[in-house]
């Protein structure tokens, strides 16, 4: 939440806008608890999912109070281009939008339109939500918001790469997330994004949008995968989540203690 007589600001937008490579982890549990802990471990940013993930507006609050004091910033996956839900999840604090299934520079101009407050767009505005301080920080709040919100689209189809050289034109939307499983599945290769299609339209991707002056991201499995990423030019990748972690340590330990015993 905005500190009393402190404007609004974005530093880890002004870092991606700056070049540097930025690690974060999905947040899929919706526990406030897992939350702190990949807040506490000093990720640049989380990206709580409420696409996939079956959170709420009142969930997001408390992982949002969760992750108050550390320095990550929250990032929303929202579940659809959908004006009134990203009002409501800036409302409660967000800083970050990520869009899914973007698929031409119309959409993307949708996207930039529900994040902006008039005459840019079309965002609600209220004094008193939490992201404005509860009434006694609007005027911090509403002057940079505009400016200082991060939003990104995610590409999952052939129709979105078709219309990439448009997308990138749009002014407002900072970069652009390459989702791999939808992107296979939607060129008919189910789950199977190393497919060599898939991976051909990926460097496609990376080809026209890395040097756009918009970010590039997408997900890895671990770290070494993120490694090769940001090696090939990418700044934003999520490369863990807190439900898988929890899923794949439990069942290697399950298969070890069985292998042992």
């Amino acid at each position: 939440m905005l500190p009393i007589g402190t404007q609004f600001q974005n530093p880890t937008k002004h870092r991606l806008q700056n070049g540097e490579k930025l690690i974060g982890s999905w947040v899929q549990l919706w526990s406030p608890m897992s939350t702190e802990i990949l807040a506490r471990a000093g990720f640049d940013f989380l990206l709580i999912d409420m696409e996939h993930a079956p959170g709420d507006i009142m969930a997001l609050l408390s992982q949002l109070h969760a992750m108050g004091k550390y320095e990550a910033l929250p990032i929303v996956r929202v579940p659809w281009n959908d004006f009134v839900t990203i009002k409501r999840v800036l409302d409660v604090g967000a800083q970050g939008i990520h869009v899914p299934y973007v698929n031409t520079a119309t959409e993307a101009r949708e996207a930039v339109s529900a994040v902006r407050y008039a005459p840019e767009g079309i965002r609600g505005i209220a004094g008193s939500p939490r992201a404005c301080g509860y009434g006694q920080g609007g005027k911090e709040y509403f002057e940079h918001a505009n400016q200082e919100i991060l939003l990104y689209i995610a590409l999952e189809t052939p129709q979105s790469i078709e219309n990439l050289d448009e997308i990138l034109q749009v002014t407002g939307v900072d970069g652009i997330f390459i989702g791999p499983m939808d992107l296979a599945t939607s060129m008919g290769y189910l789950g199977n994004p190393g497919h060599p299609e898939v991976q051909a339209a990926i460097r496609g991707i990376e080809k026209k949008v890395i040097g756009s002056g918009k970010f590039l991201g997408t997900i890895a499995g671990n770290y070494d995968e993120a490694k090769v990423l940001f090696d090939r030019g990418y700044q934003y990748v999520v490369a863990m989540s807190d439900s898988v972690l929890i899923s794949k340590q439990s069942r290697v330990m399950v298969e070890q203690f069985h292998k042992d015993f």
